[in-house]
């Protein structure tokens, strides 16, 4: 009910055994209420305004995500040239170790020759710190960019699960306007079911919570991540691992079961860094069922000698003979053309390597499609106390 139909309905006569003013201060309450539930809806439209900018700055940041890929190719192409830059000043080293062995000899054989080869030591040694130096200088620099591939490929995949992450925050979206529909109908046609009104009203910012947990985790997976190390709970990170794909595999219409241990794992480790591991596997298992007749992803983990494993298996097509050797290689895809660029599983490998585990690829002849396995070692602690 409106203000102008509020003082409508204030212009008729008052019911007979009412006084005037009883009835001017009931429909004065009733419309400083009204007032103050038009301010609440007011501001929940404005929340949704919000929200709809939010998505025009995902949008852009894919945009952005592209300029990423670009440099990202850059970054590797300089990582390679380093890399045998490295190779060519490592075969320097050799030789010049090779060189003060002779060296040594001729002093042992000749006194008259012991004055040249102390001098030639001396070159030697200079040019051996010289090049240990720049062999230092350009591993810190190896690592450097390797951080940034890493940050390009999370980049990435975040890019690949705007689509999905949309779907998710549309459906908060729409459950707030429903609610707020409901809040201005029970306001029109109720006047008075002041609760009714409120749970509505508690509803909507419900689901705003929601949406605004779904950014916030967003935001966090999407930032550099620290080289720090924490106790990080291995079915915490699969579990985020699925919310952010989920939307994803839903719209493929793709099962996932999930059998984790019941032990609740802890590892020394980076969260953020692992998560990215696990959806980088999901969207692989993902991509592979896109035209397998049963969509199925089995994920499993198993606490054995102080050790965590984790399998990931799906029901598609499989990995073809001769590729397991080189899955992990960079730049080495079986997908379609524009369809990847062969960085994913390289960039895992390094992660849990980092981590001082292991992925690897397990052959399966009773099941159909690829298996992983992620080996990653337990907190001290908990190692300690996992059953033999």
């Amino acid at each position: 009910m409106t203000v102008a139909a509020v003082s409508a309905v204030a212009v008729r006569e008052p019911p007979a055994g009412t006084s005037v003013a009883s009835s001017l201060e009931s429909e004065a309450d009733l419309l400083e209420r009204i007032g103050l539930l038009e301010s609440r809806v007011r501001k929940a439209e404005e929340r949704r305004r919000a929200l709809v900018h939010i998505m025009g700055d995902m949008n852009e940041l894919n945009k952005r995500l592209g300029h990423q890929r670009k440099a990202m190719l850059h970054i590797l192409v300089d990582y390679e040239q380093d890399r045998r830059r490295l190779g060519g000043q490592t075969e320097r080293l050799d030789n010049s170790r090779r060189a003060l062995l002779h060296i040594l000899k001729d002093v042992n054989h000749s006194n008259q020759r012991l004055e040249g080869g102390r001098k030639a030591m001396i070159h030697i040694m200079d040019d051996l710190r010289r090049t240990s130096e720049e062999v230092q200088r350009r591993e810190q620099e190896l690592r450097d960019k390797q951080e940034q591939l890493v940050q390009a490929g999370k980049l990435a995949t975040v890019g690949e699960l705007t689509t999905g992450i949309a779907h998710e925050l549309n459906n908060p979206l729409n459950n707030i306007g429903l609610f707020v529909g409901n809040a201005i109908d029970l306001l029109e046609f109720s006047g008075t079911d002041r609760g009714r009104v409120l749970e509505q009203l508690r509803n909507a910012m419900l689901q705003v919570r929601k949406a605004i947990e779904i950014i916030s985790h967003l935001r966090t997976f999407g930032r550099a991540a620290p080289s720090s190390r924490e106790p990080v709970r291995i079915n915490d990170v699969v579990t985020r691992a699925l919310e952010l794909t989920y939307e994803q595999l839903r719209l493929r219409q793709v099962e996932v079961r999930l059998d984790l241990c019941r032990e609740d794992p802890v590892v020394d480790g980076n969260a953020i860094q692992l998560e990215q591991v696990f959806i980088n596997l999901l969207t692989n298992a993902r991509d592979a069922l896109a035209s397998s007749a049963r969509k199925l992803i089995h994920i499993a983990s198993v606490v054995r000698e102080g050790i965590v494993r984790l399998v990931f298996q799906d029901t598609g097509p499989g990995i073809a003979a001769g590729s397991e050797q080189r899955i992990f290689d960079p730049f080495f895809t079986t997908k379609d053309v524009g369809a990847g660029t062969g960085l994913g599983l390289s960039i895992a490998y390094g992660i849990i390597k980092d981590h001082g585990g292991a992925i690897s690829i397990l052959k399966d002849s009773m099941e159909p499609g690829a298996v992983f396995l992620v080996e990653l070692p337990l907190l001290a602690v908990e190692a300690d106390a996992a059953p033999r």
